[in-house]
């Protein structure tokens, strides 16, 4: 997991780095998917989405290598929001309405991306010891399933968002959720690296021990 972790972790690192690059330097846009569409903007943007979906890919075969019948869910969903990132970088996204195919394939490609991370996380923390790292990983998965539910009631194509005024602040929602399950891939990362480095077993208690920390809590 040593070094898939490191390849997931640079992945996280490159798309931080790329999505920065176009906040920072490009034109103001009302999500980042809409960088694409000003000159300048189609690499970072392309580069950062591959980037995460490397992420996703490195994750789950370290997954499948160390610990291959627990995590099958995560992996199925880490594999599912690989293979949207890099349909999202594919089919760019049009500037206002939808109205190209490019433009669905691209929205309901982010959709399987903001959903499944989430499930992910939960589903790879879930039953897990009260550690830091999996209460980490469990606390980004709640915080991106809850980020992407308000970004949904405040998208101006939401029947909810003229209620709330979502198109005023829609688009700093999709900043935050973006953040947060970038993080969260992160964190699910960090987790099982260091549940790898604590299950080594200790000299004299067996090749199969459990490592302490990782038992159910009761």
């Amino acid at each position: 997991m040593k070094a898939t972790g490191t390849a997931t972790l640079a992945g996280v690192l490159v798309a931080l780095l790329a999505f920065a690059y176009a906040e920072f330097t490009l034109p103001a846009q009302p999500l980042i998917s809409h960088y694409v569409l000003v000159p300048g903007g189609l690499l970072p943007v392309v580069i950062g989405m591959l980037a995460l979906a490397t992420a996703c890919l490195s994750l789950a075969y370290g997954l499948a290598i160390s610990d291959p019948g627990p995590t099958a869910a995560t992996r199925v969903l880490l594999l599912a929001a690989a293979g949207g990132l890099m349909l999202s970088a594919v089919f760019p996204t049009d500037a206002s309405v939808i109205k190209s195919m490019s433009g669905e394939i691209h929205r309901w490609a982010a959709a399987v991306v903001f959903t499944t991370l989430p499930v992910a996380g939960w589903s790879l923390a879930r039953g897990r010891a009260r550690l830091p790292r999996w209460n980490a990983v469990k606390a980004l998965s709640v915080t991106s399933a809850l980020a992407l539910g308000v970004y949904l009631a405040a998208h101006p194509a939401s029947f909810t968002s003229p209620w709330i005024g979502g198109e005023s602040y829609y688009g700093l929602l999709e900043r935050a959720l973006v953040l947060a399950e970038i993080g969260l891939i992160a964190a699910m990362t960090l987790a099982f690296r260091q549940r790898q480095v604590t299950a080594v077993p200790l000299a004299g208690t067996g090749a199969d021990a459990p490592a302490r920390d990782e038992r159910l809590a009761a």
